[in-house]
């Protein structure tokens, strides 16, 4: 005889049972740690740019993915603070944005969080993140842009676009030159390409925010014939509209490392192809949600660089950029 079953016993079994709405609802949504050296207004335009990028694989923010932001507010001392927040939060993976400081505070935070570096100018196996380019083997991953080798070709380009070039301040903060390489580009690089152009550049150390006005006087009193922000993330970056706007105000032709540079004023950018690294971020990113290990994933290098010439820059500060040279931008504001 089978015992008859109510109507209120009924509805808890159909509760109980695993529907697919409410599997669903309760899948883990993947979360991404957002790691900048600068602040949330400086950062905006690349953390869209990625936004866009995990878009384009299918990763829709607050639908399939969430992502914590943390920014240092270019504020070295913040950096293994925010890291280490992230990691208590248990992200799944790390980006950084950021150069070789910012990347060793997120190593020295987590041994097992997959890192992907977002295109920082340090040379990841000089710094010891990576054992090869090839095969990390390690929990860090992505790409390098390896800024510090383009300074000669800065520079170059530079001296093509104001043949009146003579004298160069190269402005650079010595904190951020953390590898080898880095060093290199400032100490020797640069020295180099100048004699072979016949140039003289000098060296101006920027350590914290308060410097820049003190060194924006003496430029003003010395009048080089050009402003040279040298590679490496440091104090720059949060900085870079400051200084931009300084070399507009001034009548100074400004090259720089970073292409926000060159929208808020700057006359010239040269370097990697930003847009396309950020494509290849997501492309880290989606592989490793899928899987794969980071120390499997080789580091890549960008395959494509641009130079980006704010002519609108170029007419306010009285100076005519050689059509050959407009020839070769692969973007002219206008």
């Amino acid at each position: 005889m089978h015992k008859k079953i109510t109507r209120r016993a009924f509805c808890s079994m159909l509760l109980a049972l695993p529907f697919p709405a409410r599997a669903q609802q309760g899948k883990k949504v993947p979360r991404i740690g957002f790691l900048s050296a600068v602040d949330a207004a400086t950062e905006s335009t690349r953390a869209e740019a990625i936004r866009l990028a995990l878009s384009e694989r299918g990763y829709k923010e607050g639908q399939n993915i969430a992502i914590e932001y943390r920014y240092a507010d270019g504020k070295r001392d913040r950096f293994s603070e925010i890291a280490a927040e992230l990691v208590r939060l248990k992200v799944d993976i790390i980006v950084v944005a950021g150069g070789g400081g910012m990347i060793l505070a997120a190593k020295n935070a987590t041994k097992t969080i997959p890192i992907v570096m977002m295109g920082g100018g340090v040379d990841p196996v000089e710094a010891g993140f990576v054992e090869s380019l090839a095969r990390p083997g390690s929990n860090i991953t992505g790409i390098t842009n390896l800024g510090g080798q383009l300074g000669g070709k800065r520079l170059e380009l530079f001296k093509e676009a104001v043949p009146k070039l003579a004298r160069v301040a190269v402005i650079y903060d010595p904190a951020a030159l953390s590898t080898p390489a880095s060093v290199v580009d400032v100490k020797e690089v640069l020295p180099a390409a100048a004699r072979a152009l016949k140039l003289t550049v000098r060296p101006w150390e920027v350590r914290n925010s308060n410097d820049f006005e003190k060194i924006f006087a003496e430029l003003k009193n010395e009048r080089p014939d050009g402003l040279f922000v040298a590679s490496g993330a440091g104090i720059m970056r949060p900085n870079v509209k400051r200084i931009a706007e300084f070399a507009l105000k001034s009548r100074f032709p400004s090259m720089y490392p970073t292409r926000e540079a060159v929208g808020a004023g700057g006359l010239m950018y040269y370097g990697a192809d930003e847009a396309e690294s950020y494509r290849r971020v997501a492309y880290f990113v989606d592989r490793i949600l899928k899987g794969a290990k980071p120390s499997d994933l080789p580091v890549e290098q960008p395959m494509k660089f641009e130079l980006i010439i704010n002519l609108k820059t170029a007419k306010q500060i009285g100076l005519t950029i050689p059509q050959w040279t407009l020839m070769k931008a692969d973007r002219v504001i206008r």
